[in-house]
């Protein structure tokens, strides 16, 4: 066997850590190690060259005065090389800055008072205050950081116009100045789609809800962006403002974009401690003959349910508010029944960046089958219902809230007729709950989860209220250590069935993992679920569950494995879950 060939030399850095592994890395020498037969006048004229390089390496640390001595010496006996050059490095005081002077050149704007309290705050959250230790990287950070501030909201056209870093290598000082241009401020003008065939440009304009002669809001664009890339009749969408255009106060928003085919369907395959394995299957068609709508069918199977739907909705108003109507024909395991259900809905519906409205009016039909099965029920209602989400992550919140409610009123259609009102409230939060850090400093908050649900169905006595409008819970995302939708009221006759009130509330402590002094993507968590389902509220009697489990901080939502003993059943189940929604 070869023996591996030798290094021309080997390369030793002597230095203080906070510098030494930035010599190693970057060192000019380290690259010329592994020549063949260099001869010893050009090793000379590296050597020569090293002590420059390791004084430019360290001055972008902030150490401008260093005492660097680099050695020669022959290592016959190394296994490794032949030659060691040693570099020897003091590094000596690092700067520190004594002044920074942010300024900004005198451009007239269109929103004068507007830009001057922009520039105070860029001023005020400069990230290399006096005292501070000076870097390169921390300078070059520190400029990209308030050009950015700029750049993100009312003046995308602004630059750099001169910077200036002096340094005083006697006394380790440094002094800053940085001016920018700001130039005009920008206010959207109109959408102009480029790329669309099958889909009427004015759709996207609709889809993208881009606020037209609004200041520019970098934020307000990536969400337009964002909101064309899911609506579906787009495969890839980029937004952009035409800064080349002759009126900044309207300058027009470019969307470059490259559409989704008109027809295409969906196969699916999922796993749920809930329900078991399921089978999906999704057809969706962006434009229907006639009518321009969207229409989506979808046939869902498992363990639990067996259900197939169809929903058309159309583009959104200038609003944002849409029309939809929809049908489903459903068989669920409710209770210890076999619910055969049909459902007929239409309304209008509405998503802001924080809010989602809605209003539609409902026809329900439920058939049960069973031992001693309850009578079919069946009624028509109306609803009302919204949703507000203020996390500060929509995948995966680590805090902020959301509530939601809806209330509906209808009357049954048979046997009899008899109106009731059906109320829905939830909410979750996020609390702070210290902050946990690794070894290199990195933190990330600990917290508690809070979670609660209730709901009332309010009738007389003995109404026939169709099970889909009745509650149960139990399972992964309500009261865990119990199996899915099994807690409930019971029928005369024993039987678990839906009930008219509902109460649900849950505590989870989430707390990051350090592993080995280094922060890691999972968490552990132990938590208390209490639910309760009854027809009267004196009735309402809590299931209780506790556990504890793991999180892991997937790309697509947290993935959920939670161990979980329910207090009532005695049993201990395992719930997983993927993604995170409210």
């Amino acid at each position: 066997m070869a023996e591996a060939s030798l290094s021309s030399f080997a390369v030793e850095v002597r230095a203080p850590q906070s510098v030494r592994e930035t010599l190693v890395r970057h060192l000019e020498l380290q690259r010329f190690r592994g020549l063949p037969d260099l001869q010893a006048n050009e090793l000379q004229r590296l050597l020569g060259a090293a002590d420059a390089n390791a004084r430019e390496l360290l001055g972008t640390m902030g150490y401008f005065a260093p005492t660097i001595t680099i050695e020669l010496s022959n290592t016959p006996d190394s296994r490794h090389a032949p030659r060691t050059v040693t570099v020897n490095v003091q590094p000596g005081p690092q700067a520190r800055i004594v002044s920074a002077d942010i300024q900004f050149t005198d451009t007239p704007t269109q929103d004068a008072r507007g830009t001057l309290r922009q520039q105070q705050r860029v001023q005020r959250d400069w990230s290399l205050p006096p005292g501070q230790p000076f870097t390169q990287s921390a300078w070059d950070a520190a400029k990209t950081s308030g050009l950015r501030r700029l750049q993100a909201y009312r003046h995308p056209a602004a630059r750099i116009a001169s910077s200036r870093a002096e340094i005083d290598a006697d006394t380790h000082e440094a002094k800053l100045e940085v001016t920018y241009d700001t130039g005009p401020a920008y206010r959207f003008g109109p959408l102009r789609v480029q790329g669309s065939q099958r889909y009427d440009p004015d759709s996207a304009r609709r889809l993208a809800r881009l606020p037209t002669g609004a200041i520019y809001d970098e934020a307000e664009m990536l969400d337009a962006q964002l909101r064309l890339a899911s609506s579906g009749y787009y495969d890839a969408v980029f937004l952009s403002l035409d800064t080349e255009a002759a009126d900044p106060a309207a300058a027009p928003v470019m969307a470059q974009v490259r559409e989704a085919p008109l027809q295409h369907l969906v196969f699916g395959l999922g796993l749920s401690t809930d329900s078991g394995a399921r089978l999906t299957l999704e057809h969706i068609h962006n434009k229907l003959p006639g009518l321009d709508w969207r229409a989506t069918s979808k046939l869902a199977l498992d363990q639990e349910t067996q259900r197939i739907e169809t929903e058309a909705t159309a583009l959104p108003d200038d609003n944002g508010w849409r029309w939809f109507a929809g049908a489903q024909l459903q068989r669920e395991n409710t209770g210890d029944y076999e619910v055969n259900s049909g459902r007929l809905r239409s309304g209008r519906s509405q998503s802001t960046r924080n809010i989602d409205r809605y209003y539609f009016v409902q026809y329900d039909h439920a058939l049960s089958q069973g031992l001693n099965p309850p009578p079919s029920g069946s009624a028509i209602s109306i609803h009302y219902g919204w949703t507000g989400r203020y996390f500060n992550n929509p995948i995966a919140p680590t805090s902020g809230y959301g509530m939601a409610a809806e209330l509906g009123l209808g009357t049954t259609l048979q046997p009899d007729r008899t109106p009731f009102v059906r109320a829905l409230l939830r909410g979750q939060t996020f609390i702070a709950a210290g902050r946990i850090h690794d070894d290199a400093g990195i933190g990330r908050n600990a917290r508690i989860a809070l979670r609660a649900e209730g709901g009332a169905v309010l009738a007389r006595e003995g109404a026939e209220i169709p099970v889909t409008q009745l509650f149960l819970t139990g399972g992964d995302t309500t009261v865990r250590g119990y199996g899915y939708r099994s807690i409930g009221t019971r029928t005369h006759n024993g039987q678990l069935y839906g009930g008219r009130y509902l109460a649900v509330a849950s505590a989870e402590w989430q707390r990051p993992i350090v592993y080995r002094g280094a922060m890691t993507d999972w968490e552990s968590t132990v938590f208390i679920d209490a639910g309760a389902v009854a027809d009267r509220v004196g009735d309402l009697s809590p299931r209780v569950g506790v556990g504890a489990g793991l999180r892991w901080r997937s790309p697509v939502g947290p993935l959920q494995a939670d161990l979980a003993y329910g207090v009532k059943t005695k049993d201990v189940r395992l719930h997983l879950r993927l993604g995170f929604s409210f």
